[in-house]
């Protein structure tokens, strides 16, 4: 099983690849640190908790300031789990950064997509709408939805109008043009779910 780490995206920019220049994403990945051990004999499965974001004992709940003082570690803002085949290799403290990646691999990227709030039908589904000219009176809207006799009913999945993105989005299989130990960065081929400043979560594409 491959693992994974959380991330920010910073942003978008060009990068030459060869003679031609393509879209990347710049995405800022500094180390999680490993707060628990979960292995298939105490828990059932095999799994790393992660904590992302390091933060002050101020701004955590009591229960995850126990958790943390507990594993020795200072509390962080996300914690989450990657399965892995042997937890042996790790210890609590142990921090994994984007150094698990290498220019080159395919990953899948998950994260929120951006927010649009209610749109129509043109914008959410991309329809033709209809005539533009004076004394059209159907312009944007979707058309005819219902029947006449049968089913006599809204088919489930229709497209209308409604709240167009702001939903859980995974691109997979994206290439990986750089990474940057050092300042934590990796670059990655295209476009990658969510706004400027969203959270991320990579892992390496199984394939």
């Amino acid at each position: 099983m491959a693992l994974g780490i959380l991330a920010r995206k910073v942003g978008m920019t060009q990068l030459f690849v060869g003679d031609h220049a393509v879209g990347a994403t710049v995405i800022e990945a500094p180390p999680c640190t490993v707060v628990r051990i979960k292995t298939a004999e105490a828990d059932g499965y095999n799994a790393l908790q992660l904590g992302y974001e390091e933060i002050s004992a101020q701004r955590a709940t009591r229960p995850m300031r126990g958790l943390y003082e507990a594993a020795g570690v200072p509390p962080h803002r996300h914690l989450f789990e990657v399965r892995t085949d042997d937890p042996a290799e790790y210890s609590v403290g142990d921090r994994i950064g984007v150094e698990i990646f290498s220019e080159g691999d395919a990953v899948d990227i998950t994260s929120t997509s951006r927010g649009l709030g209610f749109q129509g039908v043109v914008k959410r589904w991309n329809f033709a709408g209809g005539p533009k000219t004076h004394g059209s009176g159907f312009h944007r809207r979707p058309g005819s939805v219902g029947n006449c006799v049968k089913p006599g009913r809204v088919i489930k999945g229709k497209k209308l109008p409604g709240h167009t993105g702001n939903r859980r989005v995974t691109i997979k299989r994206l290439r990986i043009l750089a990474v940057d130990p050092e300042r934590h960065l990796l670059v990655i081929k295209g476009a990658t779910p969510g706004p400027r400043g969203a959270l991320l979560r990579l892992r390496q594409s199984h394939g």
